[in-house]
């Protein structure tokens, strides 16, 4: 089964344009995450409805976060992306009227609302900030600078 990475790859993108002192094209951001500019702007338009990100056009433009990442949290931008499944594991339904089925679902849906519940709490309590916190932490430790190029560095 594919894993959904659209929340781990947003929040790539937002700590690389935290590290610009300058609006970040779409083809930048592709390059750092090996994908299609096409795919960041889709993704980025989103973040921007949401109050996220701003987008400047023309010469000199590009993306730039439009919020404290302090003021962030990485369940902010869970939901900015429309809530995709958390889990990827769900019930059987083939047989609604089994007393068996019932009683299963019954349990496992208990389990994954608790699971869910859990993740979501710990989502809200992680920021922007928090992670450029451990990013930078993580530099330091290479001895390398705060470009993009460098948090790619092997």
């Amino acid at each position: 089964m594919r894993r959904d990475s659209r929340l781990s790859g947003v929040l790539h993108v937002l700590l690389h344009m935290a590290e610009q002192d300058e609006p970040v094209t779409s083809e930048a951001l592709a390059k750092a995450m090996d994908t299609n500019p096409v795919v960041i702007r889709r993704v980025m338009a989103g973040l921007r409805d949401q109050g996220y990100v701003r987008s400047e056009k023309g010469h000199g433009g590009g993306w730039t976060l439009a919020r404290d990442l302090a003021d962030v949290s990485l369940r902010d931008i869970y939901e900015a992306l429309g809530e995709p499944s958390l889990l990827a594991i769900g019930n059987r339904t083939e047989a609604p009227g089994c007393l068996v089925e019932q009683a299963v679902n019954a349990a496992l849906t208990r389990a994954f609302n608790d699971a869910e519940a859990l993740l979501l709490s710990r989502l809200a309590d992680v920021t922007l900030a928090k992670l450029s916190a451990d990013f930078h932490k993580r530099l330091v430790g290479r001895g390398k600078g705060h470009r993009l190029e460098a948090a790619h560095a092997k």
